[in-house]
């Protein structure tokens, strides 16, 4: 699907050639000068007119009428060259794309110098252009009636670069395996809860096990209760569905030691149990898996890289539902390590599956522990839907997550955990702790409850319940599932250092 090469002639099949242009005292020099020249001044005469846009975001498209290789040309306006950052190249590839599908164009070539600016190299463009052609042009194959006319794709990506050819194609592979996994947990969240059970979801697991050679796990139900997993299964005894513990173990060194641990939230579908959710916000429960799906999506490409770490990833899976047997408020039940917890509300049941999650993931050997899970409305009301809650015991891993967070251009925000706030959620006559303090501070008293559980090991928890989903098309995808944390989580596993502080 890639090829990278050194020179503009090599264009004579190609449908469309892509080119960057910047909007102060731009130069018609290198391929751009050369396709002025081809076409007789008419890109700097369309330049001077405005058909050719060089504001931030502006697609440009003109036919070559055989005059040059190509037969379309796409001009991408990318603004001043000194305000260029990663994710502004990001959001003006993700509209070039959707221009090139709506075009039904299959065979495109980018010249990547003519994107390059100080701060961006072309290592970074061609990173840029394999992430986000999968992410802008991706479509969930939702239900409705299709028509017999096949759907054009783009196939073929060719590149134009005077760097070093073997790290460019590199780039662009990597940055496609980082938007095609990121299209994998979409996929998983966009699903109807209907089409994607505990037990969907552990044989997708272990397809993908299978297919990057990690060992793996799918506990069942008998199993779990020999563990005592009760804060887990207190959220299956509404349920028709058997619940599955997912786990899936990559390594990548020669011990297992300084062992990752990624734990996701896989509620399948949440009512909220006895604490039923009104029927506006039981709408679009089948999201509830957005964690685990972050999980598997950053797997996919941990299994395509091969970092040279140690990975144990943990999903907890089952739907919340009402039944004779279901879970009530009142109920005190027992999680794997001992911690009795006193139910309030049967709609903070993410955070109870997760309890046992993390404990299971330190059985498994975690050293280090993220948990990612739409978890809390509260986090929407603090944050808003463009930024992930984040919580940590551990300013050191933080930081690492939240570099990771930064090249992936995932927004994460740092929420505290103080003594009062540990107060609250072990605040309880009959039980050790309990599992909803209150609205106050809510996405809070949810990240503290997992804390519980971690017993000093260095965690990070992202609440992702406003960023999983969006309501919009945007640059880098439609409306429904983002996806969001794959990218973080793979480029936090890969560059993670060992640091004791």
């Amino acid at each position: 699907m890639f090829s990278v090469h050194n020179t503009y002639e090599v264009q004579h099949e190609t449908e469309a050639l892509v080119v960057g242009i910047f909007n102060q005292n731009h130069r018609l020099d290198g391929i751009i000068g050369e396709l002025n020249e081809k076409l007789q001044d008419q890109v700097m005469e369309l330049i001077r007119e405005g058909d050719i846009g060089v504001k931030h975001n502006q697609i440009s498209k003109i036919h070559t009428f055989q005059q040059v290789g190509a037969k379309r040309l796409f001009f991408v306006g990318l603004g001043k060259k000194d305000a260029l950052t990663l994710d502004r190249l990001r959001e003006s590839l993700g509209h070039l794309f959707k221009s090139i599908k709506a075009s039904k164009l299959e065979k495109i070539t980018v010249a990547i110098d003519t994107f390059c600016a100080d701060y961006i190299s072309a290592q970074d463009v061609a990173y840029a252009v394999g992430e986000t052609l999968p992410l802008s042009t991706y479509q969930f194959a939702d239900y409705k009636k299709k028509s017999n006319e096949p759907e054009k794709h783009i196939e073929a990506v060719s590149i134009i670069t005077e760097d070093d050819q073997a790290e460019t194609l590199a780039s662009l592979k990597v940055g496609y395996v980082y938007g095609k996994a990121t299209n994998s947990a979409r996929t998983l969240v966009n699903l109807p809860g209907n089409m994607l059970t505990a037990t969907d979801l552990a044989n997708y697991a272990v397809d993908l096990a299978k297919k990057y050679s990690f060992d793996y796990e799918i506990l069942e139900k008998e199993e779990m209760e020999k563990l005592g997993m009760g804060a887990f299964l207190a959220v299956n005894k509404g349920s028709t569905e058997p619940p599955k513990m997912i786990v899936l173990k990559y390594q990548g060194k020669d011990e297992w030691t300084d062992v990752i641990g990624l734990v996701g939230k896989g509620i399948t579908f949440d009512t909220g149990g006895y604490s039923l959710k009104p029927k506006d916000g039981i709408v679009g429960m089948k999201t509830d898996m957005g964690g685990a799906a972050a999980v598997l999506g950053a797997m996919e490409v941990i299994g395509e890289l091969r970092p040279d770490q140690n990975v144990i990833a943990v999903i907890p899976s089952t739907d919340n539902m009402i039944s004779g047997d279901a879970f009530k408020p009142d109920d005190v039940i027992t999680a794997m390590n001992g911690k009795t917890i006193e139910v309030l509300n049967t709609d903070a049941e993410g955070r109870l599956a997760l309890a046992d999650a993390v404990t299971y993931a330190k059985h498994h050997g975690a050293n280090y522990l993220v948990d990612v899970a739409t978890l809390t409305g509260g986090v929407i009301v603090a944050l808003g839907t463009d930024t992930t809650g984040a919580m940590t015991n551990n300013e050191a891993l933080y930081k690492q997550l939240l570099e990771a967070s930064h090249e992936a251009g995932e927004t994460v925000w740092q929420l505290p955990i103080t003594e009062r706030d540990k107060k609250r959620v072990r605040n309880s006559q009959v039980a050790d702790l309990n599992n909803s303090p209150g609205r106050e501070g809510h996405a809070i008293m949810a990240g503290t409850f997992i804390g519980e559980f971690t017993d000093g090991t260095p965690w990070v928890h992202l609440d992702i319940a406003g960023t999983a989903t969006v309501s919009s098309p945007h640059a880098l995808g439609p409306a429904g599932a983002t996806g969001v944390m794959v990218r973080t989580l793979a480029s936090f596993v890969e560059v993670f250092e060992v640091n004791e502080k």
